[in-house]
């Protein structure tokens, strides 16, 4: 199995985000990749490789990720860090976090001058920090994605993203959930362009793709179908019903199956099994799936009750689809199990 591994990943390091009025240490960390590194390496699983110079073509890779994102957001991204410095030098040794946001019947066509205004305008949470690195962190995990996907576009039968910062809950011109690129999103829009008519994206992750949804929300080319937490009690919380299929074009194209906190692996495991035959009535050509482990029993933010043999059986249901295969890596928090849980659901796919 071909892994393209993010080098730039540990760039984004959040030193705090906002939880319950306070600030508390971040749960998305380096380490979590690294554990799966590790993992990798000790099970001798896998092609490792990292993206070589000049590969994908730069002026492709930033027309791909101004199709998926707006304009006016990337270059708030690119620039973000330099102008939260030039607010305060002593800004350097401080993360950035959204105060502000523009709520129901406030204007969002007008981009603000004031640096907080616009930072909450591109955001939806206080619990994403934004620091020196992550722009040129999540650019180089996008580019991974893309990699990945154009590889099995190519012939490559399945391949890893793994990268970080995740990607799912970035939006066309938001971030939050930790992601500002949305990986998965990226990866299908490079299969779309490399020929394949219908892509589908499941989303595995504890917590719903509501940037991934609101992406394809009214295309037909893209299915896009998540099991999670039920919204009206877990993150993001405003998107994920299941009464939300689609839109416009894209009517019947999208698939919310949540689930209530405390669910064991038989009942995800038929959600699963239920996904699975809708991306087959579909009619996919390939697969591009956003891979949380965060459904983990020992996961700290979440509420599933996978455990780690529970996801070698994921990745045989994977590949029972019988799909060129493009994983992305999302969530999952209980750092010390994330690597194990994650190739264990490689094992079983390859297997």
């Amino acid at each position: 199995m071909l892994v393209i591994h993010n080098p730039d990943h540990a760039r984004h390091a959040g030193r705090h985000e906002m939880f319950r009025g306070r600030l508390v240490p971040c749960h998305e960390m380096p380490q979590r990749l690294d554990h799966v590194l590790a993992e990798l390496q000790r099970r001798r699983f896998g092609r490792l490789t990292v993206p070589q110079s000049g590969a994908p073509d730069e002026a492709a890779f930033d027309a791909l990720l101004a199709r998926v994102h707006a304009p006016r957001y990337l270059r708030f991204l690119a620039g973000a860090w330099d102008e939260w410095v030039a607010l305060d030098p002593a800004n350097a040794a401080l993360d950035a976090l959204p105060s502000v946001w523009p709520v129901r019947t406030f204007r969002s066509d007008v981009e603000p001058e004031n640096f907080a205004a616009r930072m909450g305008l591109y955001s939806f949470d206080a619990g994403t920090p934004l620091t020196a690195g992550t722009w040129a962190a999540a650019r180089s995990g996008a580019c991974c994605a893309v990699l990945a996907a154009q590889a099995v576009a190519a012939g490559e039968p399945v391949a890893l993203a793994l990268t970080r910062p995740p990607g799912h809950h970035a939006g066309a011109d938001f971030f939050g959930g930790y992601c500002f690129l949305n990986n998965a999103a990226l990866a299908a829009q490079a299969l779309r362009d490399a020929g394949h008519g219908r892509v589908a994206v499941l989303d595995v992750d504890y917590h719903h793709g509501n940037g991934t949804q609101s992406l394809f929300y009214e295309r037909a080319d893209v299915f896009f179908a998540s099991l999670h937490g039920d919204p009206r009690t877990e993150y993001p919380f405003y998107l994920g019903h299941a009464d939300e299929r689609g839109a416009g074009a894209g009517l019947g194209c999208n698939l919310n199956l949540p689930l209530p906190r405390g669910t064991n692996y038989p009942r995800w495991r038929a959600a699963l099994g239920q996904a699975l035959q809708a991306i087959a009535d579909f009619g996919a050509q390939a697969l591009v799936v956003s891979l949380g482990v965060d459904t983990f029993e020992g996961d700290p933010i979440s509420g599933f009750r996978l455990a780690s043999a529970d996801y070698l059986d994921v990745g045989r249901a994977l590949a029972e689809a019988a799909l060129p295969t493009v994983f992305v890596f999302e969530g999952g928090y209980a750092v010390a199990e994330v690597g194990v849980n994650t190739v264990n659901v490689l094992e079983g796919f390859a297997a």
